[in-house]
């Protein structure tokens, strides 16, 4: 990756930070997009040690002048910037499509006037809805059993377009629910953590569904080694460890990790519509494995260590019992 020239869009978010991160320490030169706020917020990006390195565009990826002005000279695109919370997207539907679909779009159009060299669009596990088999590999059926995975699907489905179309170098990266620092308490893992932190008890919706949970640096890592490879070109690829666990014995874990016995309490709000709720999720990842030789290197127990250790050191959120979209 040295002296690429790599944009990220989403760059400020828990994964983006860790992908810009590591973008640098492999010598790129990144460029990263940022929503643009009041605030002039940087989220995760503020506390990176090479911040000053970065250069910082803020915008909004469905405003196609921006993102054309962005693409400019870049070598390779890392398109993360998405709405991402599937319980937000009951209630706005229209305007997670339009950021999610519409935010592509623009992305992609742009991109291709441009000439970018590589474009990684990520993805969601959650396209794939309730397991129909396991492990899951990437001819798995999509279904669209929330507003956020219709999204995606067709924001996906968008960029492979462009592969078929033009041969607009496309692939399409499919994470299973990554996990670690810096991550919103709005997300399973780093809830039940802060939750665990001030209380013996956690409240949770469903906690026997299953799901393939990946630590942020082994899926930052996968998306440089699509990039990197010509293999992936117009390949849909997951990103996942291979293996599920249910809710209830990552709950089990965090108690381990601390030292204490944790209850569950059931809340209801928290709970998907049932025909929303997606029950399994476990990665077959045996094409990306073969197609670039990633592999992830953080076992869950040690990634669980990592997080419990940066939210007890970082204290970053507020009121964790309370229910978040």
């Amino acid at each position: 990756m040295r002296n690429k020239r790599a944009l990220v869009t989403g760059s400020a978010g828990f994964i983006g930070s860790h992908l810009v991160e590591l973008l640098q320490s492999q010598a790129a030169k990144v460029t990263a997009f940022v929503h643009y706020n009041s605030r002039n917020d940087l989220g995760y990006l503020t506390k990176l040690p090479r911040r000053g390195e970065i250069e910082i565009i803020f915008g909004d990826v469905c405003d196609f002048s921006v993102m054309r002005e962005c693409m400019k000279g870049k070598d390779i695109v890392f398109h993360l910037a998405s709405l991402i919370s599937v319980p937000y997207s009951y209630t706005h539907p229209q305007e997670v499509l339009k950021t999610n679909l519409g935010g592509t779009m623009a992305c992609l159009i742009a991109a291709k006037e441009a000439a970018v060299q590589r474009f990684i669009q990520v993805s969601s596990s959650e396209v794939y809805g309730s397991a129909l088999y396991v492990p899951i590999d990437e001819k798995h059926p999509k279904q669209p059993q929330s507003i956020y995975a219709g999204s995606k699907i067709a924001a996906d489905a968008m960029a492979m377009s462009f592969w078929y179309s033009y041969q607009f170098p496309v692939t399409i990266c499919r994470p299973f629910n990554t996990y670690g620092p810096r991550q919103s308490d709005r997300a399973v893992i780093s809830n039940i953590i802060a939750q665990a932190l001030r209380s013996d008890v956690i409240q949770l919706g469903a906690v026997d569904t299953r799901r393939d949970f990946t630590f942020v640096t082994d899926t930052a890592a996968g998306m440089i080694k699509m990039a990197q490879s010509d293999a992936t070109l117009g390949q849909e690829l997951n990103l996942g460890t291979g293996k599920d666990v249910k809710i209830r014995e990552i709950v089990d874990a965090v108690g381990r990790i601390l030292g204490k016995t944790l209850a569950i309490k059931a809340d209801s709000e928290r709970l998907r519509p049932a025909t929303s709720e997606v029950n399994r999720l476990q990665s077959c990842n045996s094409k990306m494995k073969d197609l670039t030789g990633w592999a992830p290197e953080v076992s869950l127990e040690d990634g669980l260590l990592q997080t419990v250790e940066w939210i007890r050191q970082n204290n970053p959120f507020d009121q964790p019992g309370s229910y978040k979209v």
